[in-house]
């Protein structure tokens, strides 16, 4: 009688490194490179930034549209290093797609949560435009078709990762992992900041928690794997835990506090 092998498994530490390492790089593209710098080059004098928002003594509608677009801007980007995925292994496949899916859905997202709650970047961008209750009502549209389109791109990269047979088991684990991951970190880091715990219930939690629900469902939406075939279990790697590690603490007890570049 011949013993029965169980199939290898992704590494969960591995997974949780990943996913903090994919969760910090939006954060920062999106607060520091899109708000950040374009309030610097538009003249800002004091612009100090931290995990939930950026400040500055100047407020323009591109900086407010910025954080945004970058998101999107990298997005495309991580989306053309998906089109060749062969070329890398599956823990850096995996973060390529995490990235393209946290940029995604934080852009996308951003777009549909100003134009319910009328807060956030995009409400800032549309605030004094008249008839109001038009410009917000298209950011809600344009927030569920932008949205749902990223699903569907999310879903395409992630179908390799499904696995054989019909259960998305191993999607559960690589689509709820950095959900969680990102939840938590989002919310230490924000309790540190200057702003008050206001700000990480108005802008850390649902930019992270209400961004990333696509996740959530992602693991019954995926059907088959893809055509380029499955992607092998993602092993122990002690260079992404240690990285995401130090970066996670930078970015908690450093960016957390927040930084401030006074001109």
């Amino acid at each position: 009688m011949l013993a029965t092998v169980a199939p290898a498994r992704d590494d969960r530490l591995t997974l949780i490194a990943i996913s903090a390492l994919a969760c910090i790089l939006q954060d920062v593209l999106h607060e520091g490179l899109g708000h950040g710098v374009t309030a610097w080059l538009s003249g800002a004098h004091r612009v100090t930034m931290s995990t939930v928002a950026l400040q500055s003594d100047i407020d323009t509608r591109w900086i407010s549209a910025n954080g945004t677009l970058v998101n999107l801007l990298f997005a495309a980007i991580f989306w053309i290093l998906l089109l060749r995925p062969r070329r890398y292994r599956p823990a850096t496949r995996y973060f390529l797609v995490l990235a393209m899916a946290g940029n995604l859905f934080t852009g996308t997202g951003y777009f549909l949560f100003s134009g319910v709650s009328n807060f956030g970047d995009w409400a800032a961008v549309i605030r004094g435009l008249e008839p109001h209750w038009m410009w917000q009502l298209g950011l809600v549209l344009l927030g569920v078709a932008s949205y749902y389109a990223s699903m569907l791109v999310v879903a395409a990269k992630l179908r390799p990762f499904r696995g054989k047979g019909e259960a998305p088991a191993r999607l559960h684990g690589l689509c709820w992992t950095p959900y969680f991951t990102d939840g938590i970190l989002a919310g230490i880091g924000g309790l540190f900041n200057p702003l008050g715990l206001f700000y990480v219930v108005a802008s850390a939690l649902p930019s992270t928690l209400g961004a990333n629900a696509g996740l959530l469902s992602l693991p019954w939406t995926i059907r088959g794997p893809g055509e380029e075939g499955l992607v092998d279990p993602i092993q122990r790697s002690a260079a992404w835990i240690v990285t995401a590690a130090a970066a996670s603490l930078l970015f908690i007890v450093v960016l957390g506090r927040g930084i401030a570049w006074p001109r």
